[in-house]
């Protein structure tokens, strides 16, 4: 067997592997050899009949057998030889293969990057005090309240937090908005909805809720509306101004629940303290997550500003479509038209690849950081993996297993992302914390 690597590119080669006539037709006999010990002829023992006949009756069978047992022979030897690590293969020249001639098989493939870690220990973070203020319990005790909030009818003029039903019409330059958006009729008119009064969360049309607020049942009024120059729902609209001729149906004002034994018990606690040391732990348990989240973030961030190497093309090509697939589904359950995908293909493709480009570095450098500590992934790691799945998904763990059984592919990527997230673990460890200033 002989050997020839070609660069293609830092991480791409292509790998000639030449195996003379006497290897090609030694695959050739075992290949006749194993069919032979199965095969049923009249006359003939299994493994007796003459090769001749085998020739001829599992002709097909033996050809296509054979050329899989010449090119994974060539891969084989061609690693083994090369010292090359594979990641992707991504083409496969094979020639002419034949059992009286030698046999010339040109694998190109993307292999692993070379690069020195650099230090990694003592990466620079900055987290927020998980200090909780009285103000903020009590801002999560009300929040509570409002979850369970009653809504009666109010014969006043709207004020903010009430809910208001209407109805609107819109238009833009005089002309519908049915017209300039059919396939989109909710922006455009509606015989009754409810709207928040000034709410923190934005409705559906943009600063409308803002605009609600004086308002008494029966008045009928135009409101002006300008959306945001990236408004993705509905792209027709963006950057314009719209009147919508408004009419209030029904005012409701959110009327809390009393801070009864009944609402202590439906929020498990027994009294107001009970309640605001809940309230006091679920609020430094959601900071502390977030100061944890924000440490990966900015270890990663400062892991990959250390070092530059290339990274594999098949890789980045393979990560960028999950990216598009990833950022079209989130945007399709948020409205956006398919056909504004089309539009918009070439700037998705080339911002998706720039994201996937700096995950694949990323990933290269967590696995080489994960092969230097010797990090694994232990029994309990895929164990906690299954229950965490079953209960997010409401499945049963044994059905999982079973999935994961049968889909390889699917578990060598569970594995893979369980240790990716034990080397970004082991460098939030690592990392040197600075707590930010509190705002005045």
């Amino acid at each position: 067997m002989n050997i020839e690597i070609k660069d293609v590119s830092e991480t791409r080669k292509s790998l000639v592997v030449t195996l003379d006539q006497a290897e090609v037709a030694a695959e050739h006999q075992a290949v006749i050899g194993e069919i032979s010990k199965q095969a049923r002829l009249p006359g003939f023992r299994p493994g007796k009949a003459p090769a001749a006949m085998i020739i001829k009756r599992y002709g097909k069978e033996i050809s296509e057998e054979f050329k899989q047992k010449v090119l994974a022979k060539a891969y084989r030897g061609g690693l083994e030889q090369s010292k090359l690590e594979p990641l992707n293969i991504t083409d496969v020249q094979e020639g002419e293969i034949a059992a009286d001639k030698s046999a010339t098989v040109t694998i190109t493939l993307d292999v692993r990057p070379t690069f020195t870690l650099p230090d990694y220990a003592g990466l620079a973070t900055e987290i927020q005090s998980v200090e909780v203020t009285d103000a903020e319990v009590e801002k999560a005790i009300d929040a509570l309240r409002a979850e369970r909030a009653d809504f009666k009818i109010a014969e006043r003029p709207s004020a903010k937090g009430d809910y208001v039903k209407l109805s609107y019409e819109g238009t833009v330059d005089g002309k519908s908005i049915l017209e300039i958006a059919p396939e989109k009729q909710i922006y455009a008119k509606v015989p009754q909805t409810w709207e928040e009064v000034d709410g923190e969360n934005e409705g559906l049309i943009p600063g409308l809720g803002k605009q609600l607020a004086g308002f008494s049942k029966g008045d009928k009024k135009d409101v002006t509306v300008t959306f945001p120059t990236d408004f993705a729902a509905v792209p027709a609209l963006a950057g314009k101004t719209a009147i919508y001729t408004v009419e209030v149906l029904e005012i409701r004002e959110r009327v809390l629940p009393e801070m009864d034994e009944a609402f202590f018990k439906a929020n498990q606690a027994d009294n107001l303290e009970g309640l605001q040391t809940n309230a006091r732990n679920n609020l430094k348990q959601r900071k502390d997550y977030e100061n944890r989240q924000a440490q990966r973030r900015q270890v990663t961030e400062a892991l990959n500003a250390k070092v530059e190497f290339a990274v594999p093309e098949s890789l980045v090509e393979s990560e960028t479509q999950q990216v598009l697939r990833n950022f079209i589904e989130e945007n399709m359950r948020r409205g956006v038209p398919a056909d504004q995908f089309e539009k918009d293909k070439a700037a998705l493709h080339e911002s998706a690849s720039k994201a996937a480009r700096t995950r694949v570095k990323t990933q290269l450098l967590l696995a080489k950081i994960a092969e230097q500590e010797k990090l694994s992934v232990t029994e309990r790691d895929i164990d906690t993996f299954i229950y965490r799945e079953s209960v997010m998904n409401n499945q049963k763990p044994e059905k999982l297993v079973k999935e994961l059984t049968k889909d390889r592919e699917k578990l060598r990527s569970i594995q893979q992302s369980i240790i990716f997230d034990k080397a970004l673990d082991l460098l939030v460890s690592k990392a040197t914390v600075t707590t930010a200033s509190a705002k005045a």
